[in-house]
């Protein structure tokens, strides 16, 4: 069966029909359709630990199944094809062909054990419009759609908690994971890079469900010069070349979904294939090796919650891998000091994100958390060793008119004591033009004369 068949017969209409028939008591206290939600409530559990159950004779084989089950739940056509024929098959080897569930809105028990066990209740409906959907974001009943970066309420909405609590469990399930009293919160990681974060009763006020879907497999800086991107336009594409051909040091700010993570994939699809780049992050998410495979990238995946592959640990092993150039996803508390090092001892070219307000308060954000490891540095020390040698350029990211835009470029300087930025590019909302306002200081006129020699 195909995926496009499979998504229409498990249809979100059929599903919210059955919604409507189980939330009625007098329908469902009378005759077949109390007999068939009771059939219906008999397998569910026993499908549920079916599916759950591990596939394969190898780790890898294994893994592989259990991410089926999670694209599957999140909407996946393929998947959810494949989901349904093995529930069959096992509705087959039971010998419940025949078994009767009343006037519940489905044509086949399969259907109807895959809408409780898989399907996604409300959410199917948002998820059958998968253009432009970057996430999808649940608190509570209520449910908001993000696409092109801004979010805004969908017109559908859960029934009732019960449903949201259903789907987590669902998807913990199926992740080897588990959501209850004593651990309130899961994530779950797709391949694929979309990423599914949950949250329970007790650690949020109301239960929520985030799922964030990867969207974009491979940027560059000629992408985003495009009008259906218009993140930059062609002069600031070749300033940013050359920035990164001189292996300056850069730094990437800007509020959620601005496009930071676009920006740096596009950075680092400039870079030469042949150039060590060693990542550091949080969740993966950059998915360098994928989306370059011709690129010599190392990718670290760091747990702060695990000293023994935490962020201190993957920067002392990255360092040995003779990285010439690192990227950071996000500078965090314990591992800015680690960061600043590697910067300042031979690592130029290395990018990185923080979140600020604006350039001139990322040397003091970065520094703030240098002073929180408990030894004793003079912070303006700090400050001028930060500006000098770790954000030699900053790049600023903002929405402006529904539109990821690139909206300041500058460079870092540290003048009588104060950070200063000389803006080489600022977008004019005015009339909707990059200007430039600046040329490179001295300093770095002479570091990007260094580097043209040297290629």
């Amino acid at each position: 069966m195909s995926g496009e068949v499979a998504a229409k017969r498990f249809s979100s209409s059929a599903y919210a029909a059955d919604l409507q028939s189980s939330s009625s008591k007098g329908e469902l206290g009378s005759g077949d359709n109390a007999d068939g939600l009771n059939s219906l409530r008999a397998y569910t559990e026993e499908v549920r630990h079916m599916l759950a159950t591990p596939r394969g004779w190898s780790e890898e084989e294994r893994r592989r199944y259990a991410e089926k089950l999670n694209r599957a739940v999140i909407g996946f056509p393929q998947e959810r094809a494949e989901m349904l024929a093995i529930i069959s098959d096992w509705i087959i080897r039971k010998r419940l062909q025949h078994v009767s569930f009343g006037s519940l809105p489905y044509a086949s028990l399969a259907e109807a054990l895959f809408a409780e066990v898989i399907g996604m209740n409300m959410l199917e409906l948002v998820l059958r419009n998968r253009e432009g959907l970057e996430e999808v974001q649940v608190v509570g009943t209520r449910i908001f759609e993000v696409r092109d970066g801004k979010a805004t309420a969908s017109p559908y909405r859960f029934q009732d908690l019960s449903h949201v609590e259903r789907i987590q469990q669902n998807l913990v399930l199926f992740n080897n994971d588990r959501i209850n009293p004593r651990k309130r919160w899961a994530e779950v990681l797709l391949l694929d890079g979309s990423r599914v974060t949950l949250t329970g009763f007790g650690f949020t006020a109301q239960p929520t469900l985030t799922i964030r879907l990867y969207t974009v497999k491979r940027f560059n800086l000629e992408t985003l010069c495009k009008p259906e991107y218009r993140t930059m336009d062609d002069r600031v594409r070749e300033l940013l070349l050359v920035i990164v051909r001189s292996r300056f040091n850069m730094v990437v700010i800007g509020a959620t979904n601005t496009g930071k993570t676009h920006l740096i994939k596009a950075l680092i699809s400039a870079m030469p294939d042949e150039e060590r780049i060693v990542t550091i992050e949080s969740r993966y998410e950059l998915m360098l090796a994928r989306d370059f495979p011709d690129k010599n990238v190392v990718e670290y995946e760091s747990d702060e919650d695990d000293p023994l592959h935490g962020p201190k640990q993957a920067f002392k092993l990255a360092l040995r891998q003779s990285p010439q150039r690192i990227c950071h996803a996000e500078i965090r508390d314990e591992d800015a000091n680690i960061y600043v090092r590697a910067c300042t001892r031979g690592h130029e070219g290395s990018i990185t994100s923080v979140h600020a307000n604006g350039l001139e308060d990322v040397p003091d954000t970065i520094t703030d958390m240098c002073m929180l490891d408990g030894r004793g540095m003079n912070p303006i020390s700090m400050i001028r060793r930060i500006t000098e040698h770790v954000t030699h350029i900053g790049f600023e990211m903002r929405m402006i008119d529904g539109v990821r835009k690139l909206a300041r470029v500058g460079e870092f300087e540290w003048i009588n004591g104060v950070v200063r930025i000389r803006d080489l590019v600022r977008y004019e909302e005015s009339t909707g033009q990059w200007v430039f306002p600046h040329k490179f200081s001295d300093k770095a006129l002479q570091k990007i004369s260094r580097s043209a020699q040297t290629c």
